[in-house]
């Protein structure tokens, strides 16, 4: 894995000189060359979301230095260090400490760059400071965000300082003499370990770096704000063979810089949050984005509003609409017609990340060919795809997160462990665990019970379970006449009683299928046979229409008929997932035709003339 982030910074640029790192700001403070405030200027744009704009090279201090005390970054650093910005006056005395801080390191800089002088004198008048700070408030900003410098250049264009390369010098001279002042300059050779050791990355002779960059971007994921560390030795239970820290793991403080950098840019740039982790891929070439097949996965397929001018509007043609826009299934063609003969020499990284007390936990770590990865993501949507309950269409757009949420009351329930199995169902095409199966079963039945209709992500990813477990049968899209299972069959019968309770007496509230499924589901042996008899003494006779009630008498007999022998005395969880197979496509195969009431009493018309 460390391997293939070393080629992924390589192949993106990515800047991996220790001292330097990519920062995002949100704010801008901007003078003029005679070091008058002009002005702060909001660089997230009028984008909601945005946290502002990130400068790929940015001067960044080792972060066990910073957490010296009273020490601040150089150009770039928060509002609250800056100009005093403070949410109360509680925080004031610290933010001062290190605001001299910051000043006295524009001061110094400005012998490499001299219009840093001005910028340093007007950030230590405390008029200045206040006319900012009301500047400010007036813009909603807040004193963790991050800020840095500008000028006004005389021909009037606006020079960012951290944009510039002039001061590099200087600062890469300041951060590798932090070590001669004997300050803490964050990585450095390990102690408790040979004086040169094999670098786990480069395979040179190296000083093994004390510890790693960190990180960043897992705040929300259960990491730090600070940053976590990917190898961290702190503890004589991480370490081995009696070296210590770094020593553990040795790195130069180069190779370290690069693996750090690459996932840092990944999760930045290539990750997408998902209850309780962060998944970021990549591939070995350039993919673009009608191509990215994972991209489907995380997002869905985007299909347009069902055209209900349309004439044909049957589940197969909904399908074949879908996998029309599908990006895996146009990569695929793309591969197999010679369109895109590259795309089936790349590979796929797939990697997903959460934190705990300052660690980064890898929960997976997934490659493969590129060919192999659009062959499986097209297997998953085909696995998932389910009949509309209404039975006009295919439900084929599932988004991961909604199959997250299949097996869960809700979708903030789900854990890092679940996304991480899911995940690697998709794209590794691997079948969906028993666990996952029984959850989801059980939220199908409690929907029924509850007289909700069930999610077509749950009734999805219980085909899916079906279509990829060796012990049960495949299952269609839609209703299979020719299916025999007694399972399936049993749950159509209960869907059939449902459908002659509801049409004979309207919604009676708890009617049989919120009374009867659970039990029906499990033992039907003991449950089908009472509820036919109710069904023929109780309510065929109140169906109104001779040819309705004749139409759902034929359906039961043909769907009785087709068991082989007596409804099974009890059903496993597998086959309780055939059950609720059975009954949701028969619900939706009596919604399927628009005109499901008056065709039976047409027939029964014709019979009669006849």
């Amino acid at each position: 894995m460390l391997h293939e982030l070393v080629i992924y910074a390589r192949r993106e640029g990515l800047k991996v000189q220790p001292g330097f790192e990519p920062e995002t700001i949100r704010w801008l403070l901007v003078f003029s060359p005679e070091a008058k405030f002009l002005g702060v200027q909001d660089l997230a744009g009028e984008e909601r979301k945005s946290k502002g704009r990130e400068f790929a090279v940015c001067p960044a201090a080792p972060s066990n230095w910073l957490l010296a005390g009273g020490r601040a970054n150089f150009l770039v650093e928060s509002l609250q260090t800056v100009v005093c910005y403070c949410k109360s006056e509680d925080d004031l005395p610290k933010a001062s400490v290190k605001h001299a801080f910051f000043v006295d390191l524009l001061d110094q800089a400005s012998s490499s760059v001299p219009e840093l002088a001005p910028v340093a004198a007007a950030l230590n008048d405390p008029a200045v400071l206040e006319t900012i700070r009301t500047r400010l408030v007036e813009n909603k900003a807040k004193p963790t965000h991050k800020a840095t410098l500008a000028i006004i250049q005389p021909d009037g264009t606006l020079s960012i300082f951290v944009q510039r390369d002039d001061w590099h010098g200087w600062w890469l001279q300041f951060f590798h003499g932090l070590d001669t002042r004997g300050e803490d300059p964050g990585p450095r050779p390990a102690k408790g370990g040979p004086s040169m050791m094999r670098c786990f990355l480069s395979g040179e002779l190296v000083h093994a770096q004390r510890t790693h960059n960190k990180i960043k971007g897992l705040a929300d994921v259960g990491g730090q704000p600070t940053g976590d560390v990917l190898a961290g030795f702190d503890k004589d239970a991480f370490a081995s063979f009696g070296l210590k820290q770094g020593a553990n793991a040795a790195m130069s403080q180069q190779s370290a810089k690069v693996y750090s950098t690459a996932l840092n840019h990944l999760i930045r740039h290539r990750s997408h949050r998902l209850a309780g982790t962060k998944i970021a891929y990549w591939y070995s070439g350039h993919v673009p984005e009608q191509l990215d097949a994972l991209a489907d996965v995380l997002g869905g397929i985007d299909l347009p509003e069902a055209d209900e001018t349309s004439e044909d509007t049957s589940p197969s043609v909904a399908r074949e609409k879908a996998q029309a826009m599908s990006r895996a299934r146009a990569a695929l063609d793309a591969i197999r017609t010679g369109k895109r003969p590259d795309l089936a020499a790349y590979r796929y990284y797939a990697l997903t990340l959460s934190a705990n007390a300052g660690r980064v936990v890898v929960r997976d770590w997934m490659e493969g060919s590129f060919e192999e990865l659009v062959t499986a993501v097209n297997a998953w949507f085909d696995d998932l795809a389910i009949v509309h309950r209404q039975g006009q269409h295919v439900v084929a757009n599932h988004k991961f997160a909604a199959v997250l949420a299949a097996p869960l009351r809700d979708l903030k329930d789900a854990s890092a462990p679940l996304t991480a199995c899911l995940w690697r169902s998709a794209v590794k095409r691997q079948p969906i665990p028993h666990e996952v199966m029984a959850q989801t079963l059980a939220r199908v039945r409690i929907d029924l019970i509850q007289g909700d209709s069930p999610r077509h992500a749950r009734l999805g990813l219980l085909k899916a379970f079906c279509n990829r477990n060796e012990r049960t049968p495949n299952m269609k899209t839609s209703l299979d006449e020719f299916e025999t299972h007694p399972a399936y069959l049993c749950g159509r019968i209960m869907a059939i009683l449902g459908q002659i309770q509801y049409r004979a007496l309207g919604d009676v509230g708890a009617g049989v299928i919120q009374r009867y499924y659970a039990a029906a589901s499990a033992t039907p042996a003991l449950v089908l046979g009472r509820l036919i008899r109710t069904a023929q003494i109780a309510h065929l006779p109140k169906i109104e229409s001779p040819g309705l009630r004749q139409w759902f008498q034929n359906q039961l007999t043909e769907v009785w008929s087709k068991l082989s022998q007596p409804p099974p005395s009890a059903l496993t969880l597998e086959e309780q997932t055939l059950f609720a197979m059975g009954y949701y496509h028969q619900s939706a195969h009596r919604s399927e035709a628009k005109d499901a009431e008056a065709a039976p009493e047409e027939a029964a018309g014709q019979q009669s003339n006849s």
